[in-house]
This record gives C-alpha cells, structure tokens and sequence, in this order.
C-alpha cells in the first residue's frame, strides 16, 4: 500500500506539474495594460541647414512618461499601441555649435507592432515585435539665440512615418501583476523649417531614437 501511494502521489505531482507548466498567463482576447518611466535617445544625424556653410543640429534625449496597451490575439501573438510624448531640445552643431540650443519641439510617436511571446507560460517573458510609428511634431519654438542670430524665426518639422522594431520582457511578480522592460528603435525622419520671414532655411534630420523603457503592467 505505501508502495502505491507513493506512485499516486508521484502520478498526480507529475499532472500538476505538466498543468502549471503549460498554462499560460495570457489568452487570445486578454490585455495587457503597461505604465513605463520611458528614456528617449535619439541617434541622430542631419544635414546642412541651407544657406549656412557647415552647420548642423543634434536632437537631445528626454525622460517621459509612457503607456502602453497590448491585445492577444493567440496565447503567442498579440499588437502593442503605445501613448506618450516627449520633448527635445534642438542644438546648433558645425558652425552654429556657438547658438546652442536653438529650437524646442514636442513629439507624439503612437507606434503599432505586432509581437511574438516566446515563452507565455514561464515567470520570465520575452517577447520581439515589428511595425510602424507615425510621429507628429508640435509645439515648436525657437529660442532667442536663433532668433537673434537670423532674425525672428518660426520653426516647423515635418511629420515621420518609419518602421519600428522591439525586444522586451515581462516578468511575473503576482498572479495579474508583471514588471516590463522594453527596448524599441524607430526610424524616424523630419524636413525642419527655419522661417524666418524674408528667407526660409531647411535641414533634413534623422532622427532614429531608441526608446529605453522600464514599468508595471496588469493583465486583463
């Protein structure tokens, strides 16, 4: 009798064991509701402002806020919305390096991918995405440094569509509760326009950031 005990027991642990193991934490039609402190850097690259022998400008990096909403549609594959916007100083390079920060402009980049989960049952999971972000561009300023070097200027950038790749995991904490980390990189190009009044000066910038983000989030 002990002897078949054991083996009942052993049956049944082995069950649960194959149970727990293949449950996942996520179904088609579930959500998954992420709240991230999101790093935007941007590897950025841009030509010569016209008219300006020289000159270039760089695009500084900012901290904000981000939300996110992602909807399973199997246990492994679901898309990902992302809400957020950032702001960035723009800096006189070349031989503009002397204005320094020339302009300010504010970003809204909602990004779409569709992701893979390669692990959805695990304590530990990573997932890799693709797709597309459109980022408008508002709020644009320029500063009394440019002003007083071209005169009062209006500044303007054109809006972006790019590709958008991702890497991320989540990892489990409580039973609907996770903390993410979450790694994008977007294409994402803009015409800036320096108007200002009787002459109208173009740079092309690449913008390219990488979104370094780090949050909780809740199924659904």
């Amino acid at each position: 009798m002990p002897k078949l005990i054991r083996v009942f027991a052993l049956s049944l642990a082995t069950a649960a064991l194959l149970i727990f193991s293949t449950a996942s934490f996520a179904a088609a039609g579930d959500w998954l509701v992420r709240v991230r402190a999101l790093q935007v850097n941007p590897n950025d690259d841009s030509g010569v402002v016209s008219g300006i022998s020289g000159s270039r400008v760089g695009v500084e990096s900012d901290t904000t806020p981000e939300l996110d909403f992602t909807y399973f549609i199997t246990t492994r594959v679901a898309v990902e919305g992302i809400l957020g916007s950032s702001r960035h100083d723009i800096n006189g390079q070349g031989s503009i390096a002397g204005l320094g920060k020339i302009a300010k402009a504010r970003t809204l980049p909602p990004t779409l991918t569709l992701q893979y989960h390669f692990q959805p049952q695990a304590r530990i999971r990573p997932y890799a995405g693709i797709g597309v972000n459109y980022t408008k561009f508002y709020d644009e300023t320029a500063t009394d440094s440019l002003n007083n070097a071209l005169g009062p200027t209006q500044v303007s950038l054109s809006s972006s569509w790019g590709l958008a790749g991702q890497l991320g995991v989540d990892i489990a904490i409580k039973k609907d509760w996770f903390v993410n980390f979450d790694v994008k990189y977007i294409r994402m190009r803009t015409t800036a326009t320096l108007d200002s009044g009787s002459t109208e000066r173009k740079v092309d910038v690449n913008i390219d950031p990488w979104f370094i983000g780090i949050g909780v989030g809740r199924r659904f």
